[in-house]
């Protein structure tokens, strides 16, 4: 399924996203996350006692696109994935992340399914350990990258890690909490996780469910996307050996599973 809209679409697009969004950002004001010891990214990256490569990381990537053809009109990437809070932060999410977007967590090697390959972002924790330290809400999240690549998307999809309390299901459930505001998206990720038999969650309140407008993942062109929360029950599950250095490289057939169900997901929306 094609994984990019056409030119004029993506810029009728952008001309009315930046009236709407300025409004939709107002809406309610953020919500104040004591936990969080830097209260954006910005401030996070102004400590000078983190060192970026040694204490946390950004990894990202855009589409190619140009159109220097006079007579036809060209395609447009459209769809950002992110993960916050990759690396030992919300275990599992970076691999998530690469996949979902069309790139092997090992080896970058491209998607053949046929379903694209998306824009990506990422922060992650590198540190051997107290990584929870460099949890930035989603919704102070200002990173200059990633507010570029889902500002420039019309879908956008977040994934996350969250305890099975959080999600409101019994310990040890292999679970995903879906929402957002793309209703739309949100539909169809539910469907394709109850195709392969992954437990949709039904709980979580509104630090968790990706309600705000100011949430990374609902800052598109669109003013919506979709935020993944998944169980650390259904992230441990995912990997052979669940270590920095070895998820990469042990996912096991659920991942898969997830990952492809995500995609053909995305697909459906952007078709």
């Amino acid at each position: 399924m094609p994984t990019t809209a056409r030119r004029r679409t993506v810029l009728a697009a952008l001309a009315s996203a930046a009236v709407a969004t300025p409004a939709m950002l107002a809406a309610r004001p953020a919500p104040a996350l004591a936990a969080d010891r830097y209260g954006s990214n910005t401030a996070l990256y102004a400590d000078p006692s983190l060192v970026e490569g040694s204490d946390y990381a950004r990894r990202y990537r855009r589409q190619p696109a140009f159109d220097n053809d006079l007579t036809t009109n060209a395609l447009y990437p459209q769809v950002a994935v992110v993960a916050p809070h990759g690396g030992g932060i919300e275990v599992g999410t970076s691999e998530l992340c690469l996949a979902v977007a069309g790139y092997h967590p090992a080896t970058l090697a491209t998607a053949t399914d046929g379903r694209g390959l998306h824009d990506y972002w990422m922060f992650e924790g590198l540190r051997g350990s107290g990584n929870g330290e460099l949890h930035v809400t989603s919704v102070n999240c200002d990173d200059p990258y990633a507010e570029s690549i889902c500002g420039g998307a019309r879908y956008a999809v977040s994934l996350h890690g969250c305890k099975e309390s959080d999600a409101g299901v019994p310990d040890g459930t292999r679970a995903v909490l879906v929402g957002g505001l793309d209703a739309n998206l949100r539909d169809l990720l539910r469907q394709e996780y109850a195709r392969v038999g992954i437990t949709l969650a039904g709980g979580g309140g509104a630090d968790i469910d990706g309600s705000h407008p100011r949430n990374i993942c609902n800052r598109t062109l669109i003013g919506k996307g979709a935020q993944l929360e998944l169980t650390t029950a259904l992230r441990n599950a995912m990997f052979g050996t669940n270590t920095r250095a070895d998820r990469k490289n042990t996912t096991l057939p659920l991942f898969w599973d997830f990952v492809t169900a995500t995609r053909v997901a995305i697909a459906r929306r952007v078709a």
